[in-house]
C-alpha cells in the first residue's frame, strides 16, 4: 500500500497530470479537423474602378430622369480596342465594377483592325452611336433573347429605328481572341459574348443606363 502510495506521489512529483494531458490533446486533435476560418476582404476599388464609378454617377445624374432604375450603369469605352474588357457593370450602390468584351459596329471598323474609328447616328451606317441609351425590354430576335435600347442623347436619337440593341453573339465570344486577336463586328449593336449576356438581361435591363464614348480610362 505504502510503495503504491509513494509511486503516485513521485507521479505528481514529476508534474504529470494525466486529465490536463488528455484535456490538451483532445483540444489538438479538434484543431486539426476544424477548418479554419476564412473572412471575406472587403473590395477595394482600383483607380480604373474609380473613375468608371464616377463618370457612371455623373452620366446616371444627368439623365436621371429618364431612368427606371439607377443602381447599375453600364459604361462602354470605345477608346479601347475589342480584345480588352470595355464594357463595365458599374454597381453605384455597391461601389463595385465589372468589366466584359464587347463588340461595335461594322461602320465604326470599315479596316476590321478591332479599334473604332468613328460613331455614328445616321440609319444604314451600321456604326455605333455614343451617347446615353435607356435599356427597355427583353425581346427574341435574330441572336435570341436581346434588350432593345433608346436613345435619349442627340448622337443616339435614332437607336430605336435602327435597331441598336445588346445581343449576345458567338463573333463576341473569347475564342476570337485566341483565333484573330480582336472580336467580330456587329451592325452597330452592343453584341457580347453569349456566356456574359446572362449579367446583362439579370443586372442592366430594366430602364437601366447604358453610356457609351471613347473615355480612355484603361
Amino acid at each position: 500500500m505504502w510503495q503504491g502510495s509513494g509511486m503516485k506521489t513521485r507521479g505528481n512529483e514529476a508534474g504529470i497530470d494525466r486529465r490536463a494531458v488528455l484535456k490538451g490533446v483532445g483540444l489538438a486533435a479538434v484543431s486539426a479537423v476544424a477548418p479554419a476560418r476564412v473572412f471575406a476582404q472587403p473590395y477595394s476599388p482600383t483607380e480604373q474602378h474609380r473613375r468608371l464609378l464616377d463618370v457612371a454617377k455623373e452620366q446616371m445624374e444627368r439623365v436621371r430622369a429618364q431612368l427606371w432604375r439607377t443602381d447599375v450603369v453600364g459604361v462602354a469605352d470605345f477608346a479601347l480596342p475589342s480584345s480588352l474588357p470595355r464594357l463595365h457593370f458599374a454597381d453605384l450602390e455597391k461601389g463595385e465594377v465589372r468589366s466584359f468584351l464587347v463588340a461595335h459596329g461594322k461602320g465604326s471598323d470599315p479596316e476590321h483592325d478591332g479599334f473604332l474609328k468613328r460613331f455614328s447616328n445616321e440609319p444604314n451606317s451600321l456604326a455605333t452611336s455614343r451617347g446615353a441609351f435607356i435599356t427597355y425590354e427583353w425581346y427574341k430576335g435574330k441572336y435570341g433573347t436581346s434588350i432593345r435600347l433608346g436613345g435619349v442623347d442627340p448622337d443616339n436619337t435614332n437607336a430605336l429605328d435602327r435597331a441598336i440593341v445588346m445581343h449576345p453573339a458567338w463573333y463576341a465570344n473569347t475564342d476570337m481572341l485566341a483565333k484573330w486577336g480582336k472580336l467580330g463586328r456587329s451592325d452597330g449593336c452592343f453584341a457580347m459574348g453569349e456566356a456574359d449576356f446572362n449579367d446583362a438581361l439579370w443586372h442592366l435591363s430594366g430602364g437601366r443606363l447604358l453610356y457609351a464614348d471613347r473615355l480612355g480610362i484603361g
